[in-house]
């Protein structure tokens, strides 16, 4: 494989964390963390959630955008991984998000990003590439691929770590494929340039945000099919999910769109900042937090009320493209 690790700053991990140990082990009360990929000021904001205060700004390099946050079996360590697309690298920060662990280098064009529910691989989509790395974050090299349609972004995995779904933008759908072999399960036609993708937490519905149509695209994973459309403001980016509600950032619109997930009827259309793209949920799924990239900030939103609570100031054109919330 063409990968190399340019620098290990820290040990590896534990090869493995036994499944008994993650059910005994009990963390005390921890607020949320949201880590906010700024491409322009080319770093990482740590935002302590409960106080609205800026915990840390850590340099990264290389345009960073794609954002995930992982476990080993749901249990500590905590590891953040950031993709910057400009110097091609994945980069792998520690739990806290103050430092860079390591960097691996990557071929292509590096953007979306998803870790397996065990907290590894570790999949980054190649752009340029049609497909998907699956990487071992550990060892830092790239252990396998999944074949996609073109111009892979958003990727999301089946909370029971199954199956991987990638939205396709430039083929207009989304690719499942089996975490196992690797292999392609299903091609399903979505809306226009898919881009961000979502699943829900039973495993049992997909959700795309479709920038070209300005529609939200939503699939039953289990029989690969279309079960329903929403249309959004104009140019859908990515959908969270809490409170029985999903919710998507409009770029253009400067608007977080609301729906039922049982209707799928729109319910509000909300004003944030200016050009919203990343969006996640807080761990208590009362909150949801958007980044918007001209507006140097992000918004937390009530679920319940539907209102904007606070604006945070984070770095220079934030866009979080992937799950942010850790602890």
């Amino acid at each position: 494989m063409n990968c190399t690790v340019i620098g290990v700053i820290k040990g590896k991990h534990a090869a493995a964390i036994s499944v008994a140990a993650a059910f005994l082990w009990a963390a005390p009360a921890a607020s949320d963390t949201a880590f906010i990929t700024n491409q322009s000021s080319e770093d990482l904001t740590v935002v302590d959630l409960d106080s609205g205060a800026v915990r840390h700004t850590t340099a990264i390099g290389g345009k960073p955008a794609g954002i995930a946050v992982g476990r080993h079996w749901g249990a500590p360590p905590q590891s953040v991984y950031v993709v910057s697309p400009d110097s091609k690298t994945l980069n792998i920060l520690d739990g806290e998000g103050l430092q860079v662990q390591s960097r691996v280098a990557l071929p292509g064009g590096p953007l979306g990003i998803a870790v397996h529910p065990s907290g590894k691989p570790v999949y980054v989509a190649d752009w340029y590439g049609s497909r998907l790395w699956a990487i071992d974050p550990d060892a830092g090299i790239i252990i396998g691929e999944v074949a996609t349609g073109e111009s892979p972004s958003g990727i999301a995995v089946t909370p029971d770590g199954a199956k991987v779904l990638s939205a396709d933008r430039d083929s207009n759908q989304v690719t499942i494929a089996d975490t196992e072999t690797l292999l392609g399960l299903a091609q399903i036609p979505v809306g226009t340039r898919p881009f961000g993708i979502t699943i829900d937490k039973t495993g049992e519905r997909a959700y795309t945000a479709d920038v070209g149509s300005n529609t939200v695209t939503v699939i039953d994973i289990s029989t690969a099919e279309v079960v329903g459309r929403v249309p959004t403001g104009e140019r859908p980016y990515a959908v969270a999910l809490a409170g029985g509600k999903g919710f998507v950032t409009d770029q253009y619109a400067d608007t977080v769109t609301v729906f039922d997930l049982q209707t799928l009827e729109v319910i509000d259309r909300l004003d944030v900042g200016e050009y919203p793209e990343g969006i996640d949920v807080s761990k208590d799924g009362r909150s949801v937090i958007v980044a918007n990239w001209f507006s140097n900030a992000i918004s937390v939103i009530d679920v319940d009320t539907l209102t904007v609570t606070r604006e945070i100031e984070v770095g220079d054109g934030p866009r979080a493209f992937g799950l942010f919330i850790g602890e």
